[in-house]
Parts: structure tokens; C-alpha cells; sequence
């Protein structure tokens, strides 16, 4: 069970950061995950993690909301 648990953390944070990457914003939500799960996070994980970090600090991504059509 806490292999399947890894998988779908390990999944999750990628698909965040491809979300980010493209839409140019995470939500507050998406970063209370992040924070909530951090302890979990491989090695790989938490480099995504971080990469999401200097990414809001660079401005590359902004904190927001995104509105769907």
C-alpha cells in the first residue's frame, strides 16, 4: 500500500509542475499540498518542489486562480 501512496505522490507533483510550467500559475491549494506532503517526497520530488519555488521567486509562475472556459 505505501508503494501505490509513493506512486501517486510521485505522479501528482509532476503533473503540478507540468500545470505550472504551462499556465504560468499555481494555486494556494496546489502549495498547501505541497507543504502537506513534503515529508513524504523522494529525492526527485523534492527537487521538483524546490524548482517550483525559484520558479515563483523568478516570477515565472505567479500565485493565483485559474478560470477555465
Amino acid at each position: 500500500m505505501l508503494n501505490l501512496k509513493k506512486i501517486r505522490i510521485k505522479m501528482n507533483i509532476g503533473i503540478l509542475f507540468l500545470k505550472s510550467n504551462l499556465t504560468g500559475i499555481i494555486t494556494f491549494s496546489e502549495l498547501d499540498w505541497i507543504t502537506t506532503h513534503q515529508s513524504d517526497f523522494t529525492r526527485l520530488e523534492e527537487s521538483i518542489a524546490i524548482k517550483l519555488g525559484r520558479m515563483l521567486d523568478a516570477g515565472s509562475i505567479n500565485i493565483g486562480c485559474r478560470l477555465y472556459s
